[in-house]
């Protein structure tokens, strides 16, 4: 039952690349912002605000995202028990004559994984949005599995 954030960016490529590469990486030093471009992905994976319990029957697993629609919103499941929840807060458009006096609302790709417990029934997964909270329900199976046992020696 880990609950890992995962950083996601066109560079990085794989789980084991991190956002900190950039900052050693010689190149970066003449690119503009690495350090901001930092902060606003470590901003949305922060600002994705989840709950996991477990009721007898399921894990359900809540995640804030306000503003987001459900086409905006990928749910997968990889490796078999891995769920990944990712998605995008886009940017608001703006113009020339705006005069913005604060900005606090996150955007940018957020990805979020969840190893799920080996009783997750992971093929009836079901989710819904309302109000700006996504709700995903992953039923137990209700077959149980022994803590322990023996191990015969030949």
């Amino acid at each position: 039952m880990a609950l890992t954030p995962f950083f996601k960016r066109g560079d990085l490529t794989s789980i084991f690349d991190s956002p900190l590469d950039r900052f050693f990486d010689p190149s970066a030093i003449f690119e503009s912002g690495p350090s901001r471009q930092f902060a606003k992905d470590a901003s949305a994976v922060a600002n994705t605000r989840v709950d996991w319990v477990e009721t007898p029957d399921a894990h359900v697993i809540k995640a804030d995202l306000p503003g987001l629609s459900k086409e905006e919103i990928k749910i997968e499941i990889q490796d078999g028990n891995t769920l990944v929840l990712s998605g995008e807060r886009k940017k608001e458009s703006t113009q020339e004559t705006d005069k913005w006096h604060r900005v606090e609302r996150s955007y940018g790709c957020f990805l979020r994984k969840f190893r799920l417990p080996e009783d997750s029934k992971v093929e009836e997964i079901n989710a819904k949005v309302d109000n700006g909270v996504l709700t995903i329900n992953v039923p137990k199976s209700k077959e149980t599995k022994p803590e322990t046992r023996s191990i015969n020696v030949a």
